[in-house]
């Protein structure tokens, strides 16, 4: 396993998204995953979930591209990737936002077992940073 190697597991799932297909990204999800999403409040806990969360975020026609990514290696069979990654949508409106995928080899397959999505936060303006300094 390599760093490349992750960077493709990344791509791959962005390629999933590009089929608009909702059942080929939950297939890249282990049956237990977790996925806490960009633009929703409900954690998702299983497949249902999941393919329920990408069935309206596909809709978006969303693509990736990876910012800033950061990958470590905890076991033979486990790897993380987090970073930062920009959403544009086929309205070329864009979310840029943090993110962790966690990686374990499931029967021989890499599947995402944990995956975090969060919106950058709103970068603060001159004038609330002038108040919290007064």
């Amino acid at each position: 396993m390599t760093e490349v190697n992750v960077m493709q597991f990344f791509q791959r799932w962005n390629d999933a998204l590009a089929t608009g297909n909702p059942d080929a990204v939950t297939a890249l999800y282990a049956e237990d995953a977790i996925l806490l999403p960009t633009v929703s409040n409900q954690v998702r806990h299983n497949h249902e979930e999941i393919r329920d969360y990408f069935v309206n975020f596909l809709a978006k026609e969303p693509k990736g591209v990876i910012d800033e990514a950061n990958i470590r290696f905890l076991a033979d069979d486990l790897a993380i990737n987090s970073g930062v990654y920009t959403f544009t949508f086929g309205d070329q409106s864009q979310v840029t936002a943090r993110y962790t995928y966690l990686y374990r080899r499931i029967d021989g397959d890499w599947k995402i077992v944990e995956h975090h999505s969060s919106a950058m936060p709103e970068v603060a303006s001159v004038s609330d940073q002038e108040s919290a300094a007064a």
